[in-house]
């Protein structure tokens, strides 16, 4: 039982808003300029831009060149099979897994950071809009259920997105990678614009472009934030607000507004129903430290706090309409979770450019969009769907391996740029399968009183096949552009490592077989959102971000609309 001795009047909003990530930070600009009294609740602490405190700290500024210990690894025994994101420079936005520990039916890598702003300052930054070969995928191939939107409904929305966050790039008239509103791009290496040649004269159904990234590139900064200085040290967090972060952009622009209550520390624990009004009132909320247990009430509320905490919140909110979790009429809830499988592709070397190097750490990469089952011609027969590659080309450093040497030879040897490669790493689509699935374990309760999250994901065969050609065409195309000791990797890729999941809530047409609408409303309850990675009904290949900042903004757009309409 719940109880609030502060009275309804004090803890009641016109929006409450679960999560502070890229979604949440968005919901909470959105609503705020538009007028309503906005709470939102995180669950972690409070972190102001600005408060990075490893950001201008070089590797002999923390102990052992920032490595963690053996004891210290102790803390993180999942985070670190994945090869990275925990080190001395970043472990204090990172979870440990001893504190918040998960179960796994099949392995998955999640990778979770709890404090304001969220995993938006750590992301890769990495912004490409889904086209209209995404959305409608689904009902081309026949796959689980069909998008309820196309490309032209979030089209401006991708529009309105990208101008206010900052995406430095190029518009490439490519139709799988739709063009947008950029800043001036980052430039390419020698050897990438090489390659970029070559791959324009031997293939017209490719092309290789400077990465997408949502960083300030233009001259005297954007929405009071700062140029980037590539520094590279981007997941430190960016005291000059360069890259886009709720913490630099959105929140503070929520805050100007006046109506921003931010409360850090709130677990939500579930949505609050009401059968009468078939509409949410509120949510339950743990606080984090003292383990009280508060209410809070609002006319709309927004679920942001990523796909798998939103998933966990829904299906923890059980009532005598929805005994499975609110919205839960399909079944849906917590399945089709998605993630794109990478750590796939090829590296090479040349002896071009010996002459060349390149200035400042560029917090960028190459992109080669999808090729793969856009037609006839590019079908392939062994699988559905594609990828595409992200990587790049730089001179190896001083860490390279050397030549047997020692003392002064070693040092003049590694004081010389070393040889030029270039890396291609693909990332492809998984399919949203029913059975690919999140579950809770009452069973398993964590200090909070919360069920823990039981995973059963994996790759099925459209995901191993594609790897196979992904692997291939990498080598393939460093060999027909010249490059020499052309070799290829895989490296393990569980679900998860790819730090992108999505679908455990998607949108869809029916309610019958999905749990939002084309307003990414819940069917049955008109008056909560979702906008964050659990809404995707299809994953695609691109990295999904950009995407869930649009669909936040169209929603609260909707929201605001229906809320003065007096239909929520």
């Amino acid at each position: 039982m719940y109880f609030n001795s502060q009275g309804k009047d004090s803890v009641t909003y016109d929006a409450i808003i679960v999560g502070s990530g890229i979604s949440g930070g968005w919901a909470a600009k959105e609503l705020t300029e538009k007028g309503l009294k906005v709470l939102v609740l995180e669950r972690g602490r409070d972190v102001k831009h600005g408060d990075y405190p490893t950001a201008t700290l070089e590797t002999w500024d923390v102990p052992n060149r920032g490595q963690l210990t053996e004891e210290e690894w102790k803390d993180y025994p999942k985070q670190r099979r994945t090869g990275y994101t925990v080190t001395q420079f970043t472990r204090h936005w990172w979870v440990k897994d001893t504190e918040h520990p998960y179960y796994e039916t099949q392995p998955f890598d999640w990778i979770r950071g709890y404090h304001v702003g969220g995993r938006s300052l750590l992301w890769g930054r990495q912004s490409y809009r889904l086209s209209d070969i995404d959305f409608s995928a689904n009902a081309t191939d026949g796959i689980a259920v069909d998008w309820p939107i196309r490309y032209r409904d979030i089209k401006p929305w991708y529009d309105y997105v990208e101008e206010y966050i900052g995406v430095s790039g190029q518009n490439v008239g490519h139709p799988q990678t739709p063009d947008g509103v950029f800043q001036p791009a980052m430039e390419l290496t020698c050897v990438e614009d090489h390659m970029r040649q070559k791959m324009a004269q031997i293939y017209d159904d490719r092309l290789l472009m400077v990465g997408r990234v949502a960083h300030i590139t233009k001259q005297g900064g954007h929405n009071g934030r700062g140029n980037c200085q590539f520094r590279n040290r981007c997941i430190r967090g960016c005291p000059y607000g360069a890259y886009f972060s709720s913490n630099a952009s959105t929140i503070p622009a929520a805050a100007a507004t006046g109506n921003l209550t931010l409360r850090p520390f709130s677990t939500v624990h579930s949505i609050i129903y009401d059968d009468q009004t078939q509409k949410a009132t509120g949510v339950q909320v743990i606080d984090t430290e003292t383990l009280e247990n508060l209410e809070f009430y609002a006319k709309i509320i927004f679920v942001c706090a990523s796909a798998i905490p939103t998933a966990s919140i829904l299906m923890n909110s059980k009532s005598d309409r929805f005994p499975d979790g609110i919205g839960n009429d399909s079944g849906e809830l917590g399945h089709n979770l998605m993630d794109h499988h990478f750590q796939i592709g090829a590296r090479a070397q040349t002896d071009l450019f010996d002459d060349k190097y390149y200035k400042g750490r560029r917090p960028n990469g190459i992109y080669i969009p999808r090729f793969r089952n856009i037609d006839k011609a590019s079908q392939h027969k062994d699988f559905i769907r594609g990828y595409g590659y992200q990587g790049g080309g730089m001179r190896a450093g001083w860490w390279r391996p050397a030549e047997a040497k020692i003392g002064k030879a070693l040092k003049e040897e590694l004081s010389q740029p070393g040889t030029w490669g270039m890396n291609l790493t693909a990332f492809g689509e998984c399919l949203p399968y029913h059975d690919n699935k999140m579950t809770l374990r009452y069973d398993k309760l964590d200090k909070w009183g919360l069920p823990a999250v039981d995973f059963d994901v994996g790759w099925k065969e459209n995901e191993l096949n594609m790897r196979k050609d992904m692997q291939t065409q990498a080598a393939e195309m460093l060999e027909a552009a010249g490059f020499k000791d052309v070799s290829v990797y895989e490296n393990n890729s569980n679900p998860g490592k790819g730090i992108h999941e999505m679908g455990t809530a998607r949108m869809g047409r029916d309610p019958k077989t999905s749990v939002l609408n084309k307003w990414n409303a819940i069917h049955a309850v008109p008056n909560v959102y979702v906008t964050d990675g659990a809404c995707m009904t299809s994953a695609a290949n691109q990295n999904p971000s950009l995407t869930y900042m649009a669909l936040t903004a169209r929603a609260a757009d909707h929201a605001v609309r229906e809320l003065k309409k007096m239909n929520i």
